[in-house]
Parts: structure tokens; C-alpha cells; sequence
């Protein structure tokens, strides 16, 4: 599985945390940043890691911010992307089982810790979406994304 990752200055640290837990399992990682901890705009880091998610170059994303509301909006604005803020792991099972969420965002200022990250992350990515009735959700969520959006992602 290939993720790309991504976070603003608050979600950095968790972010590098979580760089290496992946690592540990395999998975073959794109940093599209930030790389410190200086303040940034967090709507340009999750635009990067949502486009190489949405354009199928990546399975899926992981960003982080303050609080995970914040990238989710903006990674929901590319075509193609189900971003899902999930700070427990509840939330990231059902994000994958009912929406087939391909981006987790998750909160990394005093929100959670890494070690509930972690349960949150494995959580993610070990469930399968169950399909059945979710599919028709899905296709309604599709449509209403050709309805309001003129044009798919490029990735530079």
C-alpha cells in the first residue's frame, strides 16, 4: 500500500512520529510536507497529499493538523477524495466500512497522542469498506461531485 502523508506546523510532529511507524510496517511513504515546525497554511499541504491520493497514484492519505477538521475540509474539495477526521478508533472503522474513506486527517495539537494514533491508523488500514448499500451512498456522493466541480485534480 502506498499513503502519502502530510501536515501544517502543529500536526508535524505527530506526523514525523507517525512517518516511522509506517515505515515499520512496510508501506511505502510520500512526505508532501511541512518539514518543520515554523508556521504554514495547512489547505497547501492537504491539497498535495489529496491530489496524489485522488489522482490513484496513492491508495491513501494521512494528514494531520491542529485539530483534523481543517485538512478534512479542504481534502474533501478534490474530486474523488473521502477525507474522514477520526481522532478514535471507532470513527476510523467506520470511515473505511461505510464511506470508504481514502484519506484519514486526524488532530495533532493535545487531540490525541501517538499511541492512539497508532490504534487508529491500524484500525484504518486493516478495514475493508463493506460495499452493498454503502455503494449507492458512494455514487450519490460522486455525482454530486461532477455536479459542482468543472475539472479533475492534476498532480505537478
Amino acid at each position: 500500500m502506498k499513503i502519502a502523508i502530510g501536515s501544517d506546523h502543529a500536526g508535524y510532529e505527530l506526523k514525523e512520529k507517525i512517518k516511522v511507524f509506517l515505515k515499520e510496517k512496510n508501506l511505502e511513504i510520500l512526505d508532501v510536507g511541512t518539514n518543520n515546525s515554523e508556521s504554514v497554511d495547512y489547505p497547501d499541504y492537504a491539497e498535495r497529499a489529496a491530489e496524489v491520493v485522488a489522482s490513484g497514484k496513492f491508495d491513501r492519505g494521512i494528514i494531520i493538523c491542529g485539530s483534523g477538521i481543517g485538512v478534512a475540509m479542504t481534502a474533501n474539495k478534490i474530486p474523488g477524495v473521502r477525507a474522514a477526521v477520526c481522532n478514535d478508533i471507532e470513527s476510523a472503522r467506520l470511515s473505511r466500512q461505510h464511506n470508504d474513506a481514502n484519506v484519514l486527517t486526524m488532530g495533532g495539537r493535545r487531540v490525541i497522542d501517538l499511541k492512539e494514533a497508532k490504534k487508529i491508523i491500524n484500525t484504518w488500514l486493516k478495514t475493508e469498506f463493506e460495499g452493498g448499500r454503502h455503494l449507492m451512498r458512494l455514487a450519490k456522493i460522486a455525482k454530486l461531485e461532477r455536479k459542482y466541480s468543472s475539472k479533475k485534480p492534476e498532480v505537478e
